[in-house]
């Protein structure tokens, strides 16, 4: 299967919080892993954290593409066509 086009175009932006979820570090929330939006850099905790806000920011901005935000890792996922590349 060829990679999306989505994955492909995305971006390398820099981590808008480089320490932890956005929205976590401002509600004084906890989150389970991270997630780099590859559009705008927005980090966010996966769907295993409370309150999931990569997703949540995938769905206010419909930004398609993530990256895992993880020591070591480099997987990279589409939301629109629900590829991993």
């Amino acid at each position: 299967m060829a990679m999306c086009e989505h994955l492909s175009q995305a971006g390398d932006p820099a981590a808008t919080t480089p320490d932890g979820c956005e929205e976590c570090l401002a509600a004084g929330g906890r989150w389970v892993h991270l997630r780099r939006c590859l559009e705008c850099g927005h980090i966010g905790c996966c769907d295993s954290s409370p309150m999931k806000h990569a997703t949540a920011h995938f769905h206010a901005t419909a930004h398609p593409a993530i990256q895992s935000f993880e020591r070591g890792e480099s997987w990279r996922w589409c939301f629109v066509d629900s590829q991993m590349g």
